[in-house]
């Protein structure tokens, strides 16, 4: 009975999220088919030329990108092979831009939690979007100086494609739309599956002793663990308390922050974006390797900084 009783309440939480999406994700897919069947796509596209070219995507994928920012994930999924054929795309162009996205999305959301945390949201957004933008660059240079992930993109599951007729876009929408409410559902029951199992718990054990080796002392380690395979919702939500309770010290409130920023929802995120073709090697150990690194490099620069210079630049006490 105990597995009915879940299973029936993460249908609900799921339902309740699955429609917050779609009232977001629907006006938007729509309004970005119509864009692009009127020339607009094409015409503000080379606004983002310069990055996209950096990084060797299409520069239609800068609005994908930018809706990824402001929305979240399940904002740009269903924009991607909208705004470019899949076969226009191979493995590592696929891989590059969900990389990209798992840095930084759902910006206004989630650097809102952080920010509640004690890190100042400026520093925090510019390291989440200047760090997707320098891991991302570093993986196309390794895939087009080796040729590694070349292959044309076969994609698990295509959200929406570009097609002439609207009859298609709209009958295409409607199915996306019921794979996703199933997709989160699945992802859902099986993050239980992994709690109940005692699987995640491990995970985050095992997880420890690498985040004290980048400067994650103490009670953050757990919660960065969390926040981790969960996503920042959870671990920058639980760290808000034990940050104003004074019981995590600034400093290291930050660097949790920062870590959690660019490495998140491990489970979750990367399911969705390898199911559009991408990489787990890229998406996943990679983009943890990066993370590691970078805050690794960012506590020494911490421990160098004044008192004085933390708390004016990076931290707000009044939080």
């Amino acid at each position: 009975m105990k597995v009915f009783a879940t299973v029936r309440e993460k249908f609900r939480e799921t339902l309740e999220t699955y429609w917050v999406l779609v009232k977001i994700t629907v006006p938007i897919t729509i309004m970005a088919a119509y864009l692009s069947r009127a020339g607009v796509i094409e015409a503000i596209a080379p606004f983002f030329d310069p990055v996209m070219h950096t990084i060797g995507l299409p520069s239609a994928l800068g609005l994908a990108w930018l809706t990824g920012i402001i929305v979240g994930l399940w904002g740009a999924v269903p924009l991607v092979f909208t705004l470019v054929a899949v076969s226009d795309l191979s493995v590592a162009d696929i891989t590059v831009f969900s990389a990209l996205l798992l840095f930084a999305h759902g910006l206004p959301l989630e650097q809102k939690i952080i920010q509640k945390a004690g890190p100042g949201m400026v520093i925090t957004t510019i390291l989440r979007i200047a760090g997707g933008l320098l891991y991302a660059f570093l993986l196309h240079r390794f895939c087009e100086a080796t040729g590694w992930l070349s292959a044309p993109v076969n994609p698990a599951w295509v959200p929406l494609n570009t097609t002439p007729l609207w009859s298609e876009f709209f009958w295409d929408l409607f199915k996306t739309m019921i794979w996703m409410f199933f997709i989160l559902l699945s992802l859902s029951l099986g993050l239980e599956a992994l709690r109940a199992t005692g699987l995640l718990n491990l995970m985050m054990k095992m997880m420890s002793p690498f985040l004290r080796l980048v400067g994650i002392q103490g009670n953050a380690v757990y919660l960065t663990a969390i926040g981790l395979f969960l996503g920042i919702s959870y671990g920058a939500g639980l760290l808000i308390r034990e940050a104003q309770s004074g019981a995590i010290p600034p400093r290291q409130v930050f660097l949790s922050c920062v870590f959690m920023g660019f490495a998140h929802s491990l489970i979750e995120d990367t399911l969705l974006v390898m199911a559009l073709g991408a990489d787990a090697l890229g998406v996943l150990v990679g983009r943890v390797l990066f993370a590691f690194a970078a805050t690794a490099a960012i506590a020494f620069v911490l421990r160098l900084a004044s008192d004085r210079a933390f708390f004016s630049t990076a931290f707000n006490m009044k939080t």
